[in-house]
């Protein structure tokens, strides 16, 4: 099993999750984070004042996947956030030790 992390641009999100329900996955965490990488941030003017956005908002996506899906996920993502422009993201892949479905005890694969 994988464990997939992925950054993103906020407006990607919609079409990335329809790309990704399109191969198969069957879920996913999304969660509004804020970073800087090489984008490092901008400066922004608020009531005449002007002042440095140090970390850009993205959107996180933690996806559960088996082993052999786990490339399809990969490209998937790359393909679908890709804007050419900088700040389109990263994407890490993890090995996922164990997995378990609370309401039913499920484990690994049967878990996801």
């Amino acid at each position: 099993m994988k464990f997939i992390i992925a950054t993103i641009k906020p407006f990607k999100l919609e079409e990335v999750r329809e790309a990704l329900t399109a191969i198969g996955v069957r879920g996913m965490m999304v969660t509004e984070i804020k970073g800087f990488g090489s984008q490092s941030g901008h400066t922004e003017i608020y009531r005449g004042a002007e002042y440095a956005v140090n970390f850009v908002p993205k959107i996180k996506l933690e996806i559960a996947c088996s082993a052999s899906m786990a490339d399809q996920v990969v490209d998937t993502i790359q393909k679908t956030a890709k804007t050419d422009k900088i700040g389109d993201g990263k994407v890490f892949v993890l090995d996922l030790q164990q997995a378990l479905r609370v309401r039913t005890g499920e484990t690994n694969e049967d878990a996801l």
